[in-house]
């Protein structure tokens, strides 16, 4: 296959992880609210789901490609970005219905609120096709895809459909439309896609980062759910009996216990 297929194929995977999130904004055309015990819930499954992919996916096929002090480096890269960026951009407000008004200054912040919580994620789905066409794996329109490619791709899907359904909680409350809401999911996660075809392109031509790209995607995905997503379910579940925590144990279980048996395969 020539590099181009390679690279469609690749932002075709991003773009699926994408459209995932806005699969997590249809509930509201059903309902018009989700209880906070179930944001809990959803944001503990999220994290789970995150954790099992970086440690049974990304961590151990980093190891498999190099050693710890290979590996190490790129963890901290990771979440040294994730730190770095977040104080940049710390204490942004942005407010979707403002965005056709954009100016291009507030249009920049935005991309970059965006790209700090999914950038690393496209990355994880990038670095995990570094093998494409190059051993073994099912066949996929003529291309011989990777498991860990197949097992990243869904295990971040999976992780979007809740994270749409929390980005679509407070846009309902501010009176956004229902398609807006699912568009907003989306958009949201509009930099997996490139993440992932700048990452393959990466470690792909230059094999010896392999385990770098594996760890720094691991670093930033886990660094983002002990930072961002386990302390937003709590603060949801802050009128909860014990503050959420049962609601959102219960879910971290159910992400790990669903992708673990997946990362065996």
């Amino acid at each position: 296959m020539s590099l181009l297929a390679n690279l469609l194929l690749v932002f075709f995977a991003g773009l699926v992880t994408a459209i995932a999130t806005g699969v997590g904004a249809l509930p509201f055309f059903l309902v018009d609210d989700i209880p906070r015990r179930w944001n809990v819930l959803l944001w503990g499954l999220a994290s789970g789901i995150m954790v099992a992919a970086s440690v049974f996916g990304l961590l151990k096929e980093g190891l498999a490609a190099g050693t710890v002090q290979e590996l190490l480096p790129g963890v901290l890269v990771g979440v040294l970005l994730v730190v770095v960026s977040h104080r940049v951009i710390t204490h942004a407000n942005v407010d979707p219905r403002e965005y056709t008004e954009a100016d291009f200054k507030k249009l920049v912040l935005i991309l970059g609120i965006l790209t700090v919580h999914s950038f690393p994620e496209g990355v994880a789905v990038g670095v995990s096709f570094a093998d494409l066409n190059l051993g073994t794996g099912p066949m996929f329109l003529g291309f011989t895809v990777p498991v860990l490619a197949i097992f990243m791709t869904v295990a971040i899907s999976i992780h979007n459909v809740p994270e749409g359904t929390a980005i679509s909680i407070p846009l309902r409350a501010m009176g956004v439309s229902k398609w807006r809401m699912v568009w907003w999911s989306i958009f949201s996660s509009l930099p997996q896609p490139i993440g992932a075809v700048l990452a393959f392109a990466f470690v792909r031509y230059a094999r010896e980062f392999l385990p770098f790209g594996f760890g720094f995607a691991a670093g930033a995905m886990v660094y983002l759910v002990v930072t961002e997503f386990i302390p937003e379910a709590l603060d949801q579940g802050a009128d909860l009996d014990n503050r959420g925590w049962p609601e959102l144990l219960a879910g971290i279980v159910v992400g790990v216990g669903v992708m673990v048996p997946l990362a065996m395969i």
